[in-house]
C-alpha cells in the first residue's frame, strides 16, 4: 500500500467542483431562510467548515496527496422548501487532482448544517427520519497544462 507517485508529473492547473444536498423537514428550512436557527447561521457556517476540510483533506483519507491549494469555494443554496444544496469548486497547480478536497468540503460543509439543525429535525424519538444526506458527486473537474 502507497500513494500513487506523481514525482515525474508536471504541475498543472486542476479544478474540480462536487455538489451534494441535504433533505429537510419544511419547518427547518423556513428556520434557515429566516435567520432563526438557534446556533446560528447554517449557511455561513458550512461555508467555513467545508474550506477547512478541503484544506485538511490528506490528513483525514490516509493515501490522499497534500496539496497547495489556490482557491476553494464553498456555495450553500435552498434549492426547494425541503432541499439545501451545497457546491464546491477546488483549485490548484499541481501533480494531481483536487475531486477528494471538493468532495470533503462539499461532505462537509453538508454534515455541518445537519449538525445546526438536528433539534430541529427530530421526531418524538430523537431519531431523524426526515433528514438525509444525497447525490454527493463531482460535477466537473478540469485540466490545464501550462504553456
Amino acid at each position: 500500500m502507497s500513494m500513487v507517485d506523481v514525482t515525474a508529473k508536471p504541475d498543472a492547473f486542476r479544478e474540480a467542483m462536487a455538489r451534494g444536498i441535504i433533505k429537510l423537514r419544511r419547518e427547518t428550512v423556513k428556520l434557515i431562510e429566516s435567520g432563526m436557527v438557534e446556533k446560528g447561521n447554517p449557511a455561513e457556517i458550512a461555508k467555513v467548515a467545508g474550506v477547512l476540510a478541503a484544506k485538511a483533506t490528506s490528513q483525514l483519507i490516509p493515501l490522499c496527496h497534500q496539496l497547495p491549494l489556490t482557491s476553494v469555494k464553498v456555495d450553500v443554496n435552498i434549492i426547494d422548501e425541503s432541499t439545501v444544496e451545497v457546491i464546491s469548486i477546488v483549485r490548484t497547480r499541481a501533480q494531481t487532482g483536487v475531486e477528494m478536497e471538493a468532495l470533503t468540503a462539499t461532505s462537509i460543509a453538508l454534515l455541518t448544517i445537519w449538525d445546526m439543525v438536528k433539534a430541529y429535525e427530530k421526531d418524538e424519538l430523537g431519531q431523524y427520519p426526515y433528514t438525509s444526506i444525497e447525490g454527493i458527486r463531482i460535477l466537473k473537474k478540469e485540466k490545464a497544462m501550462s504553456n
